[in-house]
């Protein structure tokens, strides 16, 4: 059975320079019964007007992805690094002892929108790291493509948890088969689009996630962006 988490039922702020909704809470939204998910901690959908950002802010003990589905996301860090983010690139960082970074939307009329997860370590305190890969989409078509895991395989960036990312891009009426391994856990998210998911509907935002289901039919209901984690 899957348990469903509504897009209209997130956290949500509007700053102006920011929209945003929070899966699980984060900052000024706090709900007991969503603190995250295994350990998947947050999955914030950002909106970042023109000309805004983030300012330099810290980071500790934490495995943050930014996934760009819109826009240019530019990024600078404490380890020397400065990037710029587009759809289709994955961005991973381990905060370990401690960073600090900043992002930023450079474009004079276009918004970012991206995701932005975090998930905990299974160690703490190692050296912080980064890593920035093109997954083009013809790798995503119809298929889950691995895109972050404990140990890099297929080109996957390299997260400090027992944990598999992946995404595909479907059509409508594609459809793909996702069978988990004993004693994992499954968080799917609709980065946009529509998609039925074993006779669920789930729209852009929507979550759901299973300990019991061993297969996950996953079809375009329209076309459709996902994530899959696949979580000890």
């Amino acid at each position: 059975m899957l348990h469903i988490r509504k897009a209209a039922e997130r956290g949500h702020a509007d700053h102006g320079w920011l929209n945003t909704y929070h899966t699980f809470s984060f900052a000024d939204y706090y709900d007991p019964r969503q603190m995250g998910f295994r350990s998947l901690r947050v999955i914030n959908e950002d909106r970042v007007q023109p000309g805004r950002g983030f300012p330099t802010h810290p980071h500790q003990d934490m495995e943050i992805i930014s996934y760009v589905l819109e826009g240019a996301l530019e990024h600078k860090d404490s380890m020397g690094n400065g990037s710029t983010i587009r759809p289709g690139e994955v961005q991973r960082m381990s905060a370990g002892t401690g960073i600090t970074h900043s992002e930023f939307n450079h474009s004079k009329k276009e918004l970012v929108h991206f995701l932005q997860i975090w998930i905990l370590p299974s160690t703490k305190d190692v050296t912080p790291s980064y890593e920035q890969i093109l997954y083009p989409d013809d790798e995503k078509r119809g298929v889950l493509r691995l895109i972050a895991s404990p140990d890099g395989r297929n080109g996957s960036v390299t997260l400090h948890q027992d944990v598999n990312l992946y995404t595909a891009l479907l059509e409508k009426g594609e459809k793909i088969i996702y069978t988990k391994p004993v004693d994992r856990h499954v968080w799917l998210q609709v980065a946009r689009g529509k998609v039925q998911a074993n006779g669920y509907m789930l729209e852009q935002g929507d979550g759901a996630a299973s300990s019991d289901d061993d297969l996950f039919h996953i079809s375009g209901n329209e076309r459709a962006e996902v994530l899959l984690f696949d979580l000890a």
